[in-house]
């Protein structure tokens, strides 16, 4: 490792859980971030900071005005960009070192599959569930871990989905795909902007601690956040055997 890097992670590598060793391991891991709004905003500058070694960033959608109050990886300036291009403007001025792609692109299964396929952990910042259950399904058939978030009003949510352990639940073992479903969203309900740091935040954790192999990942649990009281809970998660999407992998 070279100077410069070794003075950039000094603050990691000093963490005697963490480590020159997970710093290399960060260093050489591919992080895919599907979303660059509200969580994928602090997940993926955190990714950035940490020196994730190469880092694609999705989305289709620009930038709008009504962004900025929550989604801290755009500016003013930028409004009417799309948002990866945006996002990878801002995460190459805070770490010139790490390699992004930007791909303003809504991934149909294909390309989702191919760029699951390429990462090491998959970090879902998706508002919607039709694409959190393709991403789901992406990371299923390819055995990697992914690291799920969702923020709504004051509420939000974060697990860990990691497909290399036969025990490990999936996405759609905790919530079931269904054609009625029409959740809520940010645009018609609103949202609390700090809550979206917190859970992007908790998601770049989660996803350090996987490519690291340090501590415990929220692998099996469910943790909620209520940011207007200030409470957390955690639940546990099993895995459904008769999962449609993951049953048919071995039992641990």
């Amino acid at each position: 490792m070279e100077d410069a890097s070794l003075l950039r992670y000094a603050r990691h590598i000093l963490l005697n859980e963490f480590g020159i060793e997970g710093q290399e391991r960060v260093q050489t891991a591919h992080v895919l971030v599907v979303g660059a709004g509200g969580l994928g905003s602090p997940a993926a500058f955190f990714m950035a900071s940490s020196g994730v070694g190469k880092l694609t960033l999705v989305d289709d959608d620009v930038v709008d005005l009504s962004n900025l109050q929550r989604q801290i990886l755009h500016t003013t300036e930028r409004v009417g960009q799309p948002k990866a291009e945006s996002g990878k403007q801002a995460l190459h001025a805070l770490n010139p070192e790490i390699e992004i792609d930007a791909r303003v692109e809504r991934l149909d299964d294909a390309a989702l599959d191919m760029l699951v396929a390429q990462a090491d952990v998959v970090l879902d910042c998706t508002d919607n569930f039709t694409t959190r259950h393709a991403i789901n399904r992406a990371c299923v058939r390819h055995r990697k871990p992914l690291v799920s978030g969702a923020a709504i009003r004051f509420d939000g949510q974060v697990s860990v989905f990691d497909m290399r352990d036969d025990a490990a639940p999936c996405y759609h073992c905790l919530f079931p795909e269904a054609e009625d479903v029409a959740p809520d969203n940010c645009a018609t309900v609103g949202v609390f902007a700090p809550l979206v740091g917190m859970v992007g935040s908790m998601q770049a954790a989660e996803a350090l601690k996987v490519i690291t192999g340090i501590g415990q990942t929220m692998k099996g649990r469910l943790l909620m956040l209520d940011s207007l009281n200030a409470r957390w809970r955690t639940i546990g998660i099993v895995r459904d055997m008769q999962c449609p999407v993951c049953g048919g992998r071995p039992a641990a």
